[in-house]
């Protein structure tokens, strides 16, 4: 039961990220960019998107891309720092080459979340046939998500 929970809410992130619209910061409400400068201080390059009903700031943190979200009150719900697909985890790379053999690693993330706690995403690719898989630290396939509609990158 625990697990078909899970993958609904991974299902119902990703299906928000599709929906994602670019807001300007004034249309960010106070206790979310408060909250959001409270956690990143040292934040840079600010962007806002509505994700249904949170917000996401994109942004640099270290000279890292980085990606947090917040709900309608200011809680902080999710951090996504993008990563070199070298960097990780073994286990994760191990779980790769077995599960996703002939793919290609497009991106990485590392990902802290109030519902996942520390995971990874990676992004896989063979032909027309893309897909987010969503890591625990150890390499277990936490879920599997299809990627429609991805416009190639030049």
């Amino acid at each position: 039961m625990r697990k078909i929970i899970f993958m609904l809410l991974v299902a119902a992130t990703m299906s928000n990220v599709a929906n994602a619209q670019k807001i300007s910061a004034d249309k960010v409400p106070a206790s979310v960019t408060s909250a959001f400068k409270a956690k990143f201080p040292t934040a840079t390059k600010v962007s806002w998107e509505m994700e249904k009903t949170e917000y996401e700031a994109n942004f640099k943190l270290n000279s890292e891309e980085v990606s947090a979200n917040f709900d309608n009150i200011g809680k902080w719900m999710e951090t996504e720092t993008e990563i070199k697909v070298s960097a990780l985890p073994t286990a994760i790379q191990s779980s790769l080459k077995k599960d996703f053999e002939g793919y290609k690693i497009n991106e990485a993330s590392k990902i802290e979340s109030v519902k996942n706690g520390n995971c990874y995403e990676a992004e896989v690719e063979k032909g027309e046939e893309t897909f987010d898989v969503l890591y625990s630290a150890d390499g277990k396939v936490l879920s599997k998500t299809k990627v429609e509609g991805k416009e190639k990158k030049d």
